[in-house]
This record gives structure tokens, C-alpha cells and sequence, in this order.
């Protein structure tokens, strides 16, 4: 079994795991990868369909990293939101 695909345990339950040995892409680093040619005498990949598709993951992943950053930015406006009208429950309950 290679490195790659050995998963090791989550340190603790309900984390979302994380590699140290592969940290997550970014889109720039997908849009950005180039590959060697193929070796003299060996079929290869055609580079163009290669880019056009990393071009393409690439976008979906700019896509779903905005869309995370919107939803915890979210998250946090409720989070406020919800301390603030705990407070004020607190508060209203003392007097």
C-alpha cells in the first residue's frame, strides 16, 4: 500500500480529517500543475485535454471555497446573533 492511500485514524472523533502529508489544494495550484512529457516510445496523455480539465476542476474548486467562506461567514453572523439574543434573555430574566 503506498503513502498515499493509508488513511490513518482521525485523532479525535468528529473532526474532519486532514493530512500532513498532502495538505489541501488550492485552486491556483490545480490551474498551475504542468506534467512531464511522456517518455520517447511511450503513449501519453493529450497535454491540451489534461489543462482544459485541470482548468475545469480548478474552477469548481474556486467555486466551493468561496461558497465555504460565505457559509462560515454566515455561521458567524448567527453566532453573534444568537449570543447577543441569549443576553438579552439573560438579562430580561434578572430584573
Amino acid at each position: 500500500m503506498s503513502v498515499r492511500n493509508q488513511r490513518p485514524f482521525p485523532e479525535s472523533a468528529g473532526t474532519t480529517y486532514r493530512s500532513r502529508a498532502y495538505p489541501s489544494l488550492l485552486p491556483w495550484q490545480v490551474r498551475e500543475r504542468r506534467f512531464p512529457p511522456a517518455r520517447l516510445g511511450r503513449r501519453g496523455l493529450n497535454p491540451d485535454e489534461v489543462y482544459a480539465f485541470l482548468d475545469r476542476v480548478a474552477v469548481d474548486m474556486a467555486a466551493v471555497h468561496d461558497a465555504l467562506a460565505q457559509s462560515r461567514r454566515e455561521t458567524l453572523r448567527i453566532k453573534v446573533a444568537l449570543r447577543r439574543w441569549q443576553s438579552e434573555q439573560a438579562e430580561g430574566g434578572r430584573r
